[in-house]
């Protein structure tokens, strides 16, 4: 996140924003600033990749399924704009100590152990690793002691639209977050690369609630996608993964989507309009 500071410095902040006596390196004006830009870079990614998934993607049919809330789409976006600034809060704690030089993140490609090769493996232990901290935290969150309180508001959605995406109870959101941020403090990672893997999470999450069920057919078991998540808004139990089923079926939660065996909201759509 330094390499997004120091460019709103450069260009933004020192020149027009900030009085010139106040030292960039400042910790005060490094968590503001921090505060300002997370919120900015969410909403950014939230509002164009959800608009361009709706407009483009999500398939409007599936407005007209029972389970599509009155004025969802409103209601999903609200909610999430609610919940961003607080789900910031501590992000932006994670985001100061990596400014701040506590991360084993690194500026040149020299800096890897292995060079471009070591790049390319961090890129997969990054979504490995990940995937493994959503599925256990996922699932917790789907404890009795926990779902009411902080899950429950993300399966209002049960036929989700690209904007359900971040519509999460704040805690949830930044606990479902969590591992993103934890791994650059654990393994050597490029700067660059993250930033490159942030917005890509970000983007998944909002392609997994799209409602575009198309997998590969080698895929299809392989790769945690839209019909996946879609039926964990549906059926609650089953699912809970990021990017790969492998952890669900680890841990006994895989459910083969409904929309690979012709029964899901699609189908279901189809069979009402022939009643």
């Amino acid at each position: 996140m330094d390499l997004v500071l120091d460019a709103a410095d450069r260009h933004l902040l020192t020149p027009y924003v900030y009085p010139a006596g106040w030292p960039e390196h400042e910790p005060c004006r490094q968590l503001l600033s921090l505060f300002v830009i997370t919120n900015l870079g969410a909403l950014t990614l939230y509002l164009l990749f959800g608009t361009l998934s709706y407009y483009f993607i999500f398939d409007h049919e599936l407005k007209k399924h029972p389970q599509f809330l009155e004025n969802q789409v409103r209601r999903e976006i609200t909610y999430a704009l609610r919940s961003l600034p607080w789900i910031s809060v501590p992000t932006v704690a994670l985001f100061f100590a990596e400014v701040r030089g506590y991360s084993k993140l690194y500026d040149n490609i020299e800096d890897s152990p292995y060079g471009w090769l070591g790049v390319f493996l961090s890129m997969l232990s990054f979504l490995f690793f990940t995937d493994m901290g959503i599925y256990w935290i996922h699932r917790g969150l789907h404890h009795k002691l926990f779902y009411k309180r902080f899950h429950k508001p993300h399966h209002l959605w049960k036929i989700a639209t690209p904007f359900a995406s971040h519509a999460f109870h704040p805690v949830d959101g930044f606990m479902q977050s969590l591992p993103y941020h934890v791994y650059p403090f654990l393994f050597p990672l490029h700067k660059v690369t993250y930033l490159g893997l942030y917005i890509f999470v970000n983007v998944w999450t909002i392609s997994i609630h799209d409602g575009d069920y198309r997998v590969p057919r080698l895929l299809r078991h392989i790769i945690n996608g839209s019909a996946h998540h879609t039926d964990h808004h549906l059926y609650f139990d089953y699912n809970y993964g990021q990017y790969f089923t492998l952890w669900d079926k680890i841990g006994g939660s895989y459910k083969s989507p409904t929309a690979f065996e012709g029964k899901g909201p699609h189908d279901y759509l189809r069979k009402l309009r022939e009643k």
